[in-house]
């Protein structure tokens, strides 16, 4: 009796039991990617992940825009009131991505998040240049100023970030 030792498609040199439900593929357990319904090796993962980005050129564009300038006057209204920023710039978070999500139909792929949410940032650079002269001159009391728009970028962009991508966080 002879049986046939499977080898995994991208590593020969591992045995493996595994094989993908998709494309019934021989895969080792590092290949292999979990899903509700059994395990499917890279390839399948990335062609279904394929379907899920829909985001045409325009809205790259479109995005990062709106976000720029939500972040900038979002900034501009919530960044000198204090520690209210911590409250707030969550708020704003929200805001930029449900503005964003009209602007685009909805529309998503991994990169449009990433853009918006560097749009994010990008809005606040204009009150980050003076404080970060200061400091870069010397006048490292001007490190505080930071403060208030550094929290601010830290949880609006996060906020966005987490509310455009659908990322679920355990209960």
């Amino acid at each position: 009796m002879t049986t046939d030792v499977l080898v995994c498609k991208n590593h020969p040199d591992r045995e493996t039991g595994l094989r993908c439900k998709n494309c019934n593929e021989p895969i080792c357990a590092s290949c292999a990617k979990r899903t509700p319904t059994g395990y499917i090796c890279p390839e399948c993962a990335r062609e279904q992940g394929k379907k899920f980005n829909t985001a045409k050129i325009q809205d790259y564009v479109l995005g990062f825009v709106v976000a720029v300038i939500l972040s900038g006057l979002g900034y501009l209204v919530v960044g000198f009131i204090g520690w209210f920023v911590f409250f707030l710039a969550p708020a704003v978070g929200v805001g930029i991505a449900e503005a964003v999500r009209v602007v685009v139909a909805r529309r998503r792929s991994k990169l449009l998040f990433q853009l918006v949410t560097a749009g994010v940032v990008v809005g606040v650079l204009p009150y980050l240049i003076q404080p970060l002269l200061f400091v870069f001159f010397g006048n490292l009391g001007s490190l505080f100023n930071l403060l208030w728009p550094g929290v601010y970028v830290v949880l609006a962009a996060s906020t966005t970030y987490v509310r455009l991508s659908g990322i679920q966080l355990s209960r």
